[in-house]
């Protein structure tokens, strides 16, 4: 892989990572109403999950993942019920201020860790993705080990990196606001949630 074959590749992961999605929707929630740890947790739990579709993506095994659809389905309708229960308790909470404490702080940054694992586990789409992208960079058939760990590199860094800018940008807006619209714009977080976590059931 040339440099600025990587530089190619990084900036389409950029690209794509940017985009409004489910996940930067889940990012941005998270750090809004719990704190940008929160967030970069939630931003932890997609690399992971990328990382994984990377991988499978690498071995050829995107065929394999196709066949295996029934079971990310039921990933995806898991995902989904989660995004929808992670909603209601935003709508339900009465604490104010944008990021108030949990009562387990730990608790929370598992929380929204495996909400951002689940969440991008359910799209299979990803695998392909992943599949037909890296041949336009590298030769998948002598695929060598510096260029396995420049693409690991280039996912965590494009996709981690823009889910980590939108948790900070999310928790500096919430913390501009008062109390009473930050209870506000909670609930409306709490809605769009429950919404995406639906989209993702129905398209299970």
């Amino acid at each position: 892989m040339t440099l600025l074959e990587a530089l190619s590749l990084t900036l389409v992961m950029l690209t794509l990572a940017a985009l409004p999605s489910a996940s930067v929707l889940l990012v941005v929630t998270r750090a809004a109403t719990h704190g940008t740890k929160s967030g970069a947790a939630v931003a932890g739990g997609i690399v992971l999950a990328d990382l994984l579709f990377v991988t499978l993506a690498i071995l050829g095994m995107s065929a394999l993942a196709e066949r295996m659809g029934s079971l990310f389905s039921i990933v995806k309708m898991a995902g989904g019920a989660y995004l929808m229960w992670l909603g209601l308790g935003l709508i339900r909470a009465q604490e104010t201020g944008p990021a108030a404490s949990p009562a387990n702080p730990g608790g929370a940054l598992w929380t929204s860790f495996a909400a951002g694992f689940f969440l991008t586990l359910g799209d299979l789409k990803a695998i392909l993705f992943y599949a037909a992208l890296f041949p336009t960079v590298v030769d998948m058939k002598t695929i060598s080990a510096p260029e396995i760990a420049a693409i690991m590199l280039v996912t965590i860094g494009a996709v981690g990196g823009v889910k980590l800018l939108y948790a900070f940008a999310a928790e500096r807006i919430a913390g501009k606001l008062h109390s009473k619209a930050a209870n506000g714009t909670r609930k409306v977080s709490g809605c769009l949630l429950m919404g995406a976590g639906g989209y993702l059931i129905s398209k299970s």
